[in-house]
């Protein structure tokens, strides 16, 4: 084998994927719970009381994403933050399935066993799909939704979804996810627009909980499920008139190059009663705009 090539993937396989030593506790000041769901353990935060805001977070974040949200919404609020199976703290089981289809349904056990109720959602990137199919089901338990930037409809006609698509089916985006963590250490950089916000110590939080090629088949899994589960996104879509009457937040960052102001078009006609705020950040609108973000929230939640 090349040797050059060796050595990058010998580089991005890692050490002891159990180890937690590079979380930082002041960043992250938060107990972890665990909860046992039909594939493993989800790992989540559960800070404050009152009215429950529950965060769900895409790819390849977790709760992480949410922590300046969390630090100051707890005073007021239940804030509970949850990482996918295969994401952040939670198990990463090598058989799981990953498709945001398995993910919806451990958020509804999830909602179901924590017995949650008059929650306010919260949904970003395929945490999305992952959590308006999960509210859907359980539309009865949600007051409200915030949503920054994702989508919920068909995407297999979508020509920069299907490239994307045809990379990570093939040997290419295999060894580009399982063998150099290619999303959290490239993917994640791109998605923001002032990159003075991603610090080392930030970026390394997203790096960390994926340090061998078993930890990452998650992340590819729901890569793959792109352009995958879209005849999935088209039946939430369709189904989301049980959402479409409560109360909508939108804030959406329009500098974002992944999932841009396009799709809040579509979003905006769909949700015409929708509050739409539209920042000047990136993807990671939480990591860029924090402070506009929990004004907006704050006013939100209050009313």
């Amino acid at each position: 084998m090349n040797r050059i090539l060796l050595f990058f993937i010998i580089l991005g396989m890692g050490v002891n994927a159990n180890s937690q030593d590079w979380l930082d506790k002041e960043m992250y000041p938060f107990e972890s719970n665990y909860i046992d769901l039909e594939h493993g353990s989800m790992h989540y935060v559960d800070e404050g009381t009152g009215e429950v805001v529950l965060f769900v977070h895409g790819t390849p974040t977790w709760s992480f994403l949410y922590r300046d949200l969390i630090k100051n919404l707890s005073a007021s609020y239940r804030c509970i933050a949850i990482d996918h199976l295969g994401f952040g703290l939670s198990e990463k089981p090598i058989d799981f399935e990953g498709t945001p289809q398995v993910h919806a349904e451990h958020l509804s056990e999830f909602i179901e066993k924590m017995d949650l109720q008059n929650i306010t959602i919260v949904v970003h990137d395929f945490g999305g799909p992952i959590g308006l199919s999960s509210a859907i089901v359980n539309s009865t338990r949600i007051k409200q939704v915030v949503l920054f930037n994702t989508w919920l409809w068909e995407t297999k006609s979508n020509p920069e979804a299907k490239k994307v698509d045809k990379i990570l089916n093939g040997w290419m985006g295999r060894f580009l996810y399982l063998s150099m963590n290619f999303s959290p250490k490239v993917l994640l950089k791109k998605g923001f627009y002032d990159k003075s916000h991603l610090s080392k110590d930030i970026h390394k939080h997203y790096i960390k909980p994926f340090p061998s090629k078993d930890s990452r088949r998650s992340l590819l899994r729901i890569g793959q499920s792109l352009v995958g589960s879209s005849d999935w996104y088209q039946q939430q879509w369709e189904s989301m008139d049980v959402l479409a009457d409560k109360p909508w937040l939108i804030l959406w960052g329009t500098k974002d190059e992944f999932i841009t102001t396009n799709y809040l078009e579509k979003w905006e006609k769909r949700l015409p009663k929708a509050q739409v705020h539209r920042l000047d950040c990136g993807h990671f609108v939480q990591e860029e705009q924090a402070e506009e973000v929990l004004s907006y929230l704050l006013k939100f939640l209050s009313n």
